[in-house]
Order: structure tokens, then C-alpha cells, then sequence
């Protein structure tokens, strides 16, 4: 098993990548291909003295993706790009994923025209994973479809359905439906007709949840459209940091605060790694035939490590192969009701 890594990808590329990719195939004995500007990659690799020994090589690319840059644009002009070339081995069948913390657009519009959608799939959705007070669900999607039909909401529950099940090894994964309300009368026309759906699935659907109930863990796999998605994700995060700067405020130069903290320092230590997105590496292109992770900008060599990790999981999983047989399953399900 190889996975193809751009190495050119992130704030903080090359050298967190390739850090991450040399942990990786340390600890999991995995199998990697840095893609990227051969020079600076091998530049990189010469810090790790015991990367010698391990099962990693370097792929060439001349170009790099600039942010500015438009998807279409990368598409289109920038074929020797390392996020595209990364792809391309994933076509080819040389890796089994592609991982990327570049350009979030370029990554998923790469993915989706080279590796193309999963048979059955009209859209493929990305999957973040979010803490909860009883572990973590999967909110999908996450920006990669702002404009959704209620058909496609009913796909991404599939799809974190299947995920939910293989990846986090949850046996009945409870989906819910992101609304404003509980009551099946709440939502706006997307949400309603999306609900009539999913109840028309063999999926353990529990009904719309609100905002409040995604971290308590009322349930496993949360639906919404990309445009929803990607602001939860993005007032989750901020939330996560805001909590952090409100704490050194507060606790400033007070001795018997300071002692305070002092004393809880590992329960912050704790909270903090929950809600970390390093821990949880990238998150998952799902629909697309092929294993895609898009990771953090700012994703740290233990962030790219641990998106090799999902990456491995999914692909020992064969997560593909189930959402096309559960795709199938339950539109043939919602097609005879």
C-alpha cells in the first residue's frame, strides 16, 4: 500500500509534510510518495538520517499550486502540479490515496475530475470529524457543495453512514438532519424534503438535530449542505481558539489563578487534543473512486501523519466499495416508496 503526498501543500510545507510522511512510515510501515519540486523535497528528507531506510520515494512535479489560484486554473494549466500529479498516481493504481493540505478547492475540484465519483454518487461531500462529549461524529458536507437538492443530502448520509460505521466502528451509526428545529415541520424546503427521504431509508435516522446537539453526541453522522458545513466548521474552530485566549486572560498575572491552572493543567492538556484537528489529520473526500483526504493549511507534521493514518484506514476498509453498495441499496429503497 502507497500514499501519494503533497509534499508542496500547506502553510507549512515542505517541511511539515514531509515530516509527517517520514513519522507515518516509520510508525505504520506505510508505503509514501512525496510529490513536489524533487530539490526541495529531497532537501527535506536529508534532515531525517533514518528516512533512508524506510519505504518512501519522490515524485517530481515542477509545479506548485498558488492560492490565488482558481480550480479551473489548476485543472486546466497546472497538469504537473503536485496536487495534480499526486492524483494522477491514485489513477494510475500506483497509491491507493492522495493527501493534500493545499489548496482546499484546487485539492477536491483535482480529485473529482481525475479520480471521478463513485458510481451511483452525484456529489461527492467532504467529512470532517468533530469532538463531542461521548467521542466524535462526522458532519458532512463540509463546503464542498454550497448549492445541495434534497437528493444529495440523502447521499451524504449514506456516505457518513458508511464511514461512520467502518472508520469509527459504530455498528448502527445514528444520522440526524441539521435544521433550526426537532420538529419534521422545521427547515426550509431543502431540509424538509431531504427529511421525507431519509425517512425512507434503511438508515438509522433519529430526525433534524439543531446546532447545540452536534458536540453533545446525540448522534453519529450529522447532514447538512456545504454552505452550512463549512460555517459550523469554521465557528467550531474558532470557538476552540477563542477558548484558549479568553483562559491566558483571565488567568494573566493572578498567582492563585495561576495555581489554579497549574492544577489542571491536564484536563486543558486533554481538552485541547480533543479539539484539535491534528488529531484527526483530514478529512475525507467521500464519493469520489478513490481515497482523497484534504488536510488543514496549517496541518502540522503530526496532522499529516495522522491524515496517512485515516487515509490507510480507509483504504484497508474498502469504504468505496460500500457506499456504492449502500448507495444503491437506499435510493432503490426511496425509488419503491
Amino acid at each position: 500500500m502507497k500514499i501519494a503526498v503533497d509534499a508542496m501543500g500547506g502553510d507549512n510545507a515542505p517541511h511539515a509534510v514531509v515530516a509527517g510522511a517520514v513519522h507515518a512510515a516509520r510508525e505504520f510501515g506505510v508505503g509514501i510518495i512525496l510529490v513536489g519540486i524533487e530539490q526541495m523535497v529531497q532537501a527535506e528528507l536529508k534532515k531525517h538520517p533514518f528516512a533512508k531506510s524506510l519505504p518512501i520515494e519522490v515524485r517530481n512535479a515542477s509545479q506548485v499550486v498558488d492560492m490565488l489560484d482558481s480550480p479551473a486554473t489548476v485543472f486546466r494549466r497546472k497538469k504537473d502540479s503536485s496536487i495534480r500529479v499526486a492524483n494522477d498516481l491514485v489513477k494510475s493504481g500506483e497509491a491507493v490515496a492522495v493527501i493534500s493540505a493545499g489548496h482546499t478547492g484546487a485539492a477536491m475540484a483535482t480529485s473529482l475530475f481525475v479520480l471521478g465519483p463513485i458510481e451511483g454518487v452525484e456529489r461527492p461531500a467532504i467529512g470532517v470529524f468533530m469532538p463531542t462529549v461521548k467521542g466524535r461524529c462526522i458532519v458532512l458536507d463540509m463546503g464542498a457543495n454550497v448549492d445541495c437538492k434534497p437528493n444529495h443530502l440523502l447521499q451524504f448520509a449514506i456516505m457518513g453512514e458508511v464511514f461512520a460505521k467502518h472508520l469509527l466502528k459504530i455498528p448502527n451509526p445514528r444520522v440526524g438532519l441539521l435544521s433550526i428545529g426537532e420538529e419534521e415541520t422545521k427547515g426550509n424546503e431543502l431540509t424538509k424534503e431531504a427529511f421525507k427521504l431519509l425517512t425512507e431509508t434503511s438508515l438509522n435516522f433519529i430526525g433534524n438535530v439543531e446546532g447545540r446537539d452536534v458536540m453533545m453526541g446525540k448522534v453519529d453522522v450529522v447532514v447538512c449542505d456545504g454552505f452550512i458545513g463549512n460555517v459550523v466548521l469554521k465557528l467550531s474552530e474558532a470557538v476552540a481558539e477563542a477558548i484558549g485566549v479568553i483562559l491566558k486572560e483571565n488567568i494573566g498575572d493572578n498567582l492563585i489563578r495561576k495555581l489554579g491552572y497549574f492544577m489542571m493543567k491536564p484536563a486543558f492538556r486533554a481538552l485541547k487534543r480533543k479539539m484539535d484537528y491534528a488529531e484527526y489529520g483530514g478529512a475525507p473526500l467521500l464519493g469520489v473512486n478513490g481515497v482523497s483526504i484534504i488536510s488543514h493549511g496549517r496541518s502540522s507534521d503530526r496532522a499529516i501523519k495522522n491524515a496517512i493514518r485515516v487515509a490507510m484506514e480507509l483504504a484497508k476498509g474498502e469504504v468505496n466499495r460500500h457506499i456504492q453498495e449502500d448507495i444503491e441499496h437506499n435510493m432503490d429503497l426511496a425509488r419503491t416508496k
